[in-house]
């Protein structure tokens, strides 16, 4: 825990506890996972998570502009210091691998744009970060994720959960934050 003293007067001080605020993304063109951790004092602490969705009746430039506009103002609600994002990894269908890579584009302008610090992660950093093995399924992390912190007890689609896991690998990974 980093701490400092902030001196209120010459007799005494108050100790300063570093926070960070992350907004963790899992990038989608059809559904985009956000989540909003914090960690003060060394604990995580889960805020908000959703999954975004654009329909497939949209043009592609307007479905771009909607992530643009959610991520913007989800940027603007929750005032995050840092942007973690998943790093894009497709084997088959590059179709859908140029269109999400066009919204990842999108939502990596907007954490610019707000001047925010930017941490990307690979599928297999997530794994590891959230579940210790790399080559871990989709079930292995999103039953890792809520033993990691505290969810809400609502359901949760599985793009939120991995918003959570890139944002709980930007902790795990960045010892200074």
């Amino acid at each position: 825990m980093k701490t400092r003293s902030v001196p209120l007067s010459t007799s005494y001080s108050i100790p300063y506890t570093r926070l960070m605020r992350i907004i963790g993304i899992d990038p989608g063109i059809e559904r985009v996972g956000i989540a909003v951790i914090e960690k003060i004092a060394g604990k995580e602490t889960y805020l908000f998570s959703e999954c975004f969705k654009t329909s497939a009746k949209l043009s592609h430039a307007e479905r771009l502009a909607l992530i643009g506009a959610e991520i913007e103002r989800s940027i603007e609600e929750w005032q995050p210091s840092g942007m973690a994002i998943e790093k894009l990894f497709f084997e088959k269908n590059t179709t859908t691998a140029m269109g999400v890579a066009e919204a990842r584009g999108v939502m990596l302008y907007e954490g610019a744009r707000k001047n925010l610090s930017v941490y990307e992660y690979t599928p297999l950093e997530i794994k590891v970060a959230v579940t210790g093995y790399g080559k871990s399924d989709k079930r292995g992390v999103m039953d890792m994720v809520p033993r990691l912190i505290k969810l809400p007890t609502r359901k949760m689609i599985d793009d939120e959960v991995d918003a959570i896991a890139v944002a709980l690998t930007c902790f795990a990974h960045e010892k200074n934050i």
